[in-house]
């Protein structure tokens, strides 16, 4: 009998250590910091100044099965982070390129879909939409479906050359909605990119939304145009929404480009749209990156009149 529990806890320790991570693992630092000035014009908002700053500390190993294991935490200092000790988006990722990639989001996850939901124009509504109601400040921004904390995303095999498929999951409960989502994106024609993605949220009192992503950009020369879609059914039909967006950028060289950009915002509950538009530019030297904005933005709060204008310049930096 002592033999049989010898033999059984020989073979348990060898499976443990058949799974375990290999002892060479790597930790690697990075990081980012910036500095932006914004002018906000026809609001109360004003000038303002802001330092941007990230450190992500990420772990990479290999277990004797050939699987790569991942883990990542960022610093981020501020209010809206998943702790206040100042940990923000965080991860843990197992996989290959034969079984695909899990990944568990702790904190700052994107459902499948929501991962491509920013618009042709690179989101122009979220530099600029700021209206003011007496004294408090509502920032308009786009409906989605459910992403966030504790989000499991799946990526697929490569099973077709250039096209990458992805899926996720949120388990809905009395603390919030949870929904499912699939992703793809197909980059198998030179110079052509094209997304979609749909994702279906509830919670446990049946309240649903359902959201739709295409988008298409083709680059020929120094030009690269784009088109994205981005359709919002709720439960409740005031909330439904959809976000179209158009874009033309223009490489001037390895470290220039110009980029012009138009975001419409169309809500059912709403008589008129929002309409932005913006042209950026930005400069690359190693890892530095200018930035200059002027972005404007018509019917802010889905109301004739409510106008707002912003020009930013941002500087930042990658380490």
């Amino acid at each position: 009998m002592n033999n049989l529990k010898k033999i059984g806890l020989t073979a348990l320790a060898g499976s443990l250590v058949a799974t375990s991570v290999a002892y060479a693992g790597e930790l690697a630092v990075t990081g980012s910091a910036g500095m932006n000035l914004k002018n906000y014009s026809n609001s109360q908002t004003g000038k303002s100044v802001s330092m941007a700053n990230s450190v992500f500390f990420k772990g990479a190993g290999e277990t004797d099965a050939g699987l790569n294991v991942n883990v990542s935490f960022e610093l981020d200092q501020g209010t809206a982070n998943n702790t206040s000790s100042g940990f923000d988006n965080h991860f843990v990722s197992v996989g290959n390129d034969t079984l695909g990639t899990l990944t568990l989001h702790g904190h700052g996850g994107s459902n499948a879909a929501a991962a491509l939901d920013t618009t042709a124009a690179g989101d122009l509504w979220d530099n600029t939409l700021m209206t003011t109601t007496g004294t408090v400040a509502v920032k308009f921004s786009p409906l989605s479906a459910t992403s966030g904390d504790n989000l499991l995303s799946y990526s697929l095999p490569t099973l077709v050359d250039g096209l990458g498929v992805s899926a996720s999951y949120v388990a809905a409960n009395t603390t919030g909605s949870g929904s499912s989502a699939f992703g793809a994106t197909y980059t198998g024609v030179e110079g052509l990119t094209v997304s979609y993605g749909h994702a279906s949220s509830d919670n446990v009192l049946n309240v649903s939304g359902d959201q739709t992503i295409m988008k298409a950009s083709y680059a020929y020369g120094s030009f690269t145009v784009g088109i994205s879609e981005n359709d919002y059914d709720h439960t409740t039909s005031s909330n439904d929404q959809e976000v179209s967006s158009i874009s033309l950028a223009y490489t001037v060289s390895d470290q220039i480009s110009v980029t012009y950009g138009e975001d419409t915002i169309e809500r059912s509950s709403k008589g008129t749209d929002i309409e932005v538009s913006g042209v950026s530019a930005s400069y690359t030297s190693g890892g530095m990156t200018a930035t200059i904005a002027s972005v404007t933005a018509e019917n802010t709060d889905h109301t004739a009149g409510t106008d707002r204008e912003v020009w930013k310049i941002g500087l930042s930096f990658a380490f």
